[in-house]
Parts: C-alpha cells; structure tokens; sequence
C-alpha cells in the first residue's frame, strides 16, 4: 500500500512538472522602437516640442526686452508707471511658467496619443504569438522584475514577435552558406 502510495505520488509530481505553464517573455520598449511607428510618432513628438519651444522662447525674448526697457528706465518713472511695469514683468514671468508647464503636460499627452497606435499594433502581434505558442503570459522584462527567468518554462519571443510585426530582415537560406572552395 506504501509503495502504491509513493508511485502515485511520483507519477503525480511527473504530471504536475509537465502541466506547467510556458510563457514568453520580450523587452517591449526594445520591439516598439524598432516599429515604423514608433520613428514617426518620435519625429512627430520633436515636430510639436520645437514648436512648443519656439513660442515659449517668443515669450522670453519679450520678457527680456521690457526687462531691459525697464532697467533703463526705472530711475526716471514716477512711482505709478514703475508698479504698472513691475506687475507686468510679473505677468509676463507667471506667462512664461505657466506656458512652459501647460507645455509639459500637452506634449505627454501628445506622446501618448501618438504612440497609441504602434502600442496597439505590438500588443496584438503579442496577443498572436501568446496564442499561436500556448504561452499562459508573456512578461516584459524592461522593468527588471524578472532577474531570473527558467529555461524550461520561459521563452524568449522577441524573434516571433519581430516576424509578427514584419520587422525581421531576410536571412540568407541554410545550406547557401558561402564555402571556401573545400
């Protein structure tokens, strides 16, 4: 009866080891900037901070010269024109911040929204490759989570992912190979 026990139990754990999940795993950020998408969506982003930049500097230049005109002039302004200039440097300073910070937030938006689509378009060929292999999950290891992954039961799907997307350059045919003439 013990021994009955002991083979069912081994037979048990035999099964178990073998039922267990594979999973993918990939560096997403390293696939996504190989992406057509991900080049434009990029020269899009820098398109948008250059003119983003380019008022905000505008508005510096402005800054500075009423700054100037003010220095200059100080000593000569009755007390009233000097507040009225005073709270417009002001204005003019807050401007320049608060267009700089609205700034930051519009353009993490609009990097966002424009690498939806080269996101989107990697999380189906991940979706695809899941499937077509049995994976359980697929990890991204761009987070450092993953210091240790078993070879047994993890795989490495950037290749598969790479094809998915289109992304593989041809590779020369085996049994093509060049030889030295021996």
């Amino acid at each position: 009866m013990r021994r009955l026990s002991f083979i069912l139990l081994l037979l048990l754990t035999c099964f178990a080891a073998q039922a267990q999940t594979q999973f993918g795993y990939v560096s997403y950020d390293q696939i996504l900037k190989e992406m057509p998408e991900y080049a434009k969506a990029t020269q899009d982003l820098a398109t948008l901070k250059a003119k983003y930049e380019a008022e905000a500097q505008k508005g510096e230049e402005e800054f500075q010269r009423k700054f100037v005109d003010f220095l200059q002039g100080q000593k000569d302004f009755p007390q009233a024109i000097m507040q009225k200039r005073q709270a417009e440097l002001q204005s003019l300073m807050d401007n320049g911040v608060n267009f700089r910070l609205k700034s930051q937030e519009l353009l993490a938006q609009a990097e966002e929204d424009l690498m939806q689509e080269a996101k989107k378009r990697l999380n189906n060929a991940l979706l695809e490759v899941g499937v077509e292999q049995g994976y359980g999950y697929i990890l991204n290891t761009d987070t450092g989570s993953c210091p240790f992954i078993n070879p047994v039961v993890g795989v490495d799907v950037t290749e598969l992912v790479r094809q998915k997307l289109g992304l593989v350059t041809a590779t020369p045919q085996e049994g093509t190979e060049k030889t030295d003439g021996n």
